[in-house]
């Protein structure tokens, strides 16, 4: 994928993996997994210390996943690539929360200068995301954390930077994706798909490429933003399918 913990948090979440490997009939807890991905914004490192995810059934209960911690950099997970953070056996039931806990090595790069990034909200009590979804025995499951490094990074008026995370929970056997490229090649340009008034963004890659995946299946408007002289081109009524990678081609600027 592109270039992106609870202040302002815009969670979509789609249902959740259904499609997915049985294991023995007498297991009686279903697999999860926890996947990382982001989509790019305009800066040279997003780095995020992630120490621990941790869900949270209906009933209140919770369960700790085994956590591949460490300092992750969002921009080495973008137009398709994603990398499993967590993962972990969980009672059969309903997950009504993910929290991801961060640690205190966060910091994003900009023109080769790193910045620290506060994260007040994030170190006191964790990135709480909403779900709400079944999970049954015997059955594997995968979310994908979809960060929006566009949406997320505040660079406040004294120059620091705060991490407002835009995040977007998808359940990779529900969505579709969109894809295509610019010409000319080497021109910045940033990539936003709306519908019902949620925004995915990305950017293009140094060969023109670009990628929104995790998309839920509706007809959505893709606006493609160049740097100047290059003026915004909107293409309406582009339609997601799931399972799908919808192929915009070429476009022009």
């Amino acid at each position: 994928m592109a270039n992106k913990i609870l202040i302002p948090v815009i969670v979509m979440v789609a249902i959740l993996l259904n499609s997915c490997s049985k294991n023995d009939s007498g297991n009686s807890k279903a697999t999860l997994n926890i996947q990382l991905t982001d989509g790019p914004g305009n800066f040279d490192e997003v780095n995020i210390d992630i120490i621990g995810v941790e869900i949270t059934g209906e009933s209140g209960a919770t369960a700790e996943l085994s956590v591949n911690a460490g300092i992750y950099n969002l921009l080495d997970f973008t137009n398709g690539i994603d990398t499993l953070i967590a993962t972990g056996s969980i009672d059969e039931g309903t997950i009504s929360q993910i929290r991801l806990i961060l640690g205190d090595n966060n910091s994003v790069v900009v023109d080769g200068v790193s910045y620290p990034l506060s994260t007040p909200s994030a170190q006191e009590s964790g990135l709480k995301l909403q779900v709400h979804d079944e999970l049954k025995a015997g059955v594997e499951y995968a979310l994908l954390l979809d960060f929006d490094a566009n949406q997320s990074i505040v660079e406040e008026g004294n120059g620091n930077y705060q991490l407002k995370p835009v995040i977007h929970v998808v359940d990779l056997a529900i969505s579709g994706s969109i894809k295509g490229s610019i010409t000319p090649v080497g021109t910045n340009c940033t990539v936003s798909a709306s519908i019902d008034s949620v925004v995915h963004s990305t950017d293009c890659d140094a060969d023109g490429n670009f990628l929104l995946q995790g998309l839920p299946s509706g007809i959505y408007s893709v606006t493609l933003t160049p740097d100047s002289p290059f003026v915004a081109v909107t293409i309406n009524n582009v339609n997601v399918s799931v399972g799908e990678v919808t192929d915009l081609g070429i476009i022009n600027f």
